[in-house]
């Protein structure tokens, strides 16, 4: 007995060094940035070849944009344990090739943040990004600050954030150790900086590190109980507009619906919402969905103008929990961050989620029926943006190269597919069986450990359900033909018009031929083609003015109070009465002069498209599709 136990320490002891060789050992000290940079070191894992390659991302999961987070990489050195530097070359943006790797035992190299770099190279999408802006705030989403050694990204990752002392973090992750001293976590000897303390994390491997974001401030935090689920909800506002307390108020109620959607229990423990606002004028903004956490690039402005936006993305994002959490392809569940394999199914992973993200609103009264009309003709009308003929599995697995410039269409007509399969299943059950019936079936089928082979899903899901799914994805999904949006409504009691010519003012300008330009560091209004109404026609309208004032107002830069202003500009038409603008037009030298334009309102012919109205004289099947619905 003693002899055996004697073993068990050794062969215990021996397999502790040899895990602690086989981890990544990341630190980053956030209280030294160096031209808007920081220090990054990493204690490698055993290597064992004669060279490695040292790789940061081209991309992550959830962007299908590629980022190159290699090109904010600066001063890489590799180390021996002597201290000696190793032979390192650089292959391209993303890759190192470290010689003689056997004795490596360290990493170093300067960090870069994307928020307001001056690299070449593609933009990377707001929310994927990174922000080092001393003292105030640190965004690393993990893509844009560590990186992995080739084949050996599914061993363990230990990150050590040193942060200044009033600082919190907001992540998904669940912390092995916080509010550790510098000495305690043995990081600096002799350190005793009372200015500074360490988080430490650990993730089973690189993937799960990706997959959570952190961020950095002053603490502004709420935390919303959601079933067996604690939400915490991290904000960082440059002037204070925007608290945590808010949003937590403005997004619980749909927090608490989707947990209802979802059968009253969580595929997780803990989730973060992670808020990062701007005061900057920006062009484009959004959200990143992570299996526990989600991060929102956003416009700082009042919470009144933004409450029904927030609902909108926390609904989609949060919704992702259910896939590709639990339901994800092999080309998902092991992400080749370098040469990515894309899934042919984003009309689930993204579109499903898109139509759950409205559906649970009007389920479970948050918006009314009309208004959830309101949003399904949104998204038709943005998806005669893009060729309808396209089949949505060619649009997925080649969206980063030849459909990239259709990829936002996943939110338009993947809703739209999630629609139409939704009243499909629920006609073909009559009412006992649907979409979100479906989505839990899988998540039991397959789980957060479990992928499906790309090819076979929808042959999986035919099984599971109906022959007539199949012939659904045949021609809709993996096919060209256009969805039978008219044919399915009508099952839930809905009158569909795609075309409804009537007559009203207009303003002279539409979507269709209004742009944005910089004047003077400010964005305005610009006419951006020649494709005008009649009365734009009227007024005189050219290609490139800048508009600066309506009925002798000035027009508001862009922002929340632009709608408002034309808004009530609008309400001022009336047949015959004088309606003006004054527009900066280029002269032939370039130089910009105003000119004043005007002319009488006038109707014109216009068209409605995808017009959406509830019938009222309803068939009894109607009645009970339309109820299974709407309704919880």
């Amino acid at each position: 007995m003693k002899l055996k136990s004697f073993l068990i320490i050794i062969f215990t002891s021996v397999a502790t060094i040899l895990a602690a060789q086989n981890t990544y050992q990341y630190t980053v000290d956030l209280t030294k940035v160096v031209d808007d940079k920081v220090f990054v070191e990493l204690t490698s894992p055993k290597i064992t070849t004669p060279e490695v390659t040292f790789y940061m991302p081209k991309i992550i999961p959830g962007t299908y944009a590629i980022a190159d987070y290699g090109r904010f990489v600066s001063e890489l050195k590799a180390f021996d344990k002597k201290g000696k530097t190793l032979d390192v070359t650089r292959i391209d943006d993303n890759s190192w090739k470290i010689n003689n790797a056997k004795s490596l035992v360290k990493i170093s190299y300067w960090i870069e943040d994307t928020f307001d770099t001056e690299q070449d190279g593609p933009e990377v999408f707001w929310p994927a990004g990174t922000n080092i802006e001393e003292g105030t705030n640190y965004v690393i989403n993990s893509s844009g600050f560590f990186g992995y050694f080739e084949g050996m990204k599914t061993i363990p990752f230990e990150l050590n954030i040193v942060r200044p002392t009033e600082f919190i973090g907001t992540t998904g992750l669940i912390p092995t150790a916080s509010n550790l001293t510098l000495t305690s976590a043995k990081l600096e000897k002799k350190s005793s900086d009372d200015k500074k303390r360490v988080d430490r994390f650990k993730t089973e491997n690189y993937d799960e590190l990706v997959d959570s974001p952190l961020m950095y401030n002053k603490a502004d935090t709420a935390v919303i109980q959601v079933a067996n689920t604690e939400v915490l909800i991290g904000v960082y506002s440059p002037t204070g507009k925007i608290t945590a307390k808010q949003i937590s108020e403005s997004i619980g109620e749909v927090l608490m619906a989707q947990k209802d959607f979802l059968g009253g229990k969580l595929p997780v423990d803990k989730y973060a919402f992670i808020f990062y606002f701007t005061t900057q004028p920006i062009m484009s903004y959004g959200a990143l969905e992570h299996s526990y956490s989600s991060f929102y690039f956003m416009p700082e402005m009042g919470i009144e103008d933004m409450n029904q936006q927030l609902r909108d993305f926390a609904a989609h994002e949060f919704f992702h929990i259910v896939t590709p959490l639990t339901i994800h392809s092999e080309e998902i569940g092991d992400f080749d961050f370098n040469d990515p394999k894309m899934s042919q199914h984003l009309w689930m992973y993204e579109g499903v989620t898109e139509y759950f993200a409205g559906l649970v609103q009007v389920k479970y009264d948050l918006i009314s029926p009309e208004q959830y009309l309101q949003i399904l003709n949104e998204k038709m009308m943005t998806a005669d943006q893009f060729p309808d003929d396209l089949p949505f599995t060619e649009l997925s697995k080649y969206t980063l190269d030849k459909y990239h410039d259709d990829y936002y269409n996943v939110y338009m007509k993947g809703a739209l597919i999630g629609l139409c399969l939704d009243i499909k299943l629920m006609e073909l059950s009559k009412g006992k069986y649907n979409l979100q019936q479906l989505m839990q079936d899988l998540s039991l089928k397959f789980g957060k450990d479990k992928a499906f082979n790309d090819d076979e899903l929808f042959d999986i899901i035919t099984k599971m359900t109906y022959p007539e799914i199949g012939d659904f994805f045949t021609k809709y999904v993996k096919g060209p033909e256009s969805l039978p949006i008219q044919e399915l409504l009508q099952k839930v009691g809905i009158d569909y018009t795609k075309e409804q010519k009537f007559k009203d003012f207009t303003m002279g300008i539409g979507n269709e031929n209004i742009g944005v330009t910089q004047i003077e560091g400010k964005q305005k209004l610009q006419i951006a083609n020649d494709q005008l109404d009649a009365f734009g026609k009227q007024l005189g309208f050219q290609k490139g003015d800048v508009l600066i004032k309506m009925n002798g107002e000035t027009i508001p830069d862009l922002g929340p109070d632009l709608g408002n202003f034309i808004g009530r500009q609008r309400s001022l038409l009336q047949e015959g009465k004088s309606f003006s603008y004054t527009v900066l037009r280029a002269k032939e030298g370039g130089e910009l002069e105003e000119v004043e334009l005007s002319a009488p309102a006038q109707q014109v012919e216009l068209s409605r498209r995808h017009v959406l109205n509830f019938m009222n004289d309803l068939t009894e099947e109607q009645k009970e599709l339309q109820i299974a619905w709407l309704r919880p």
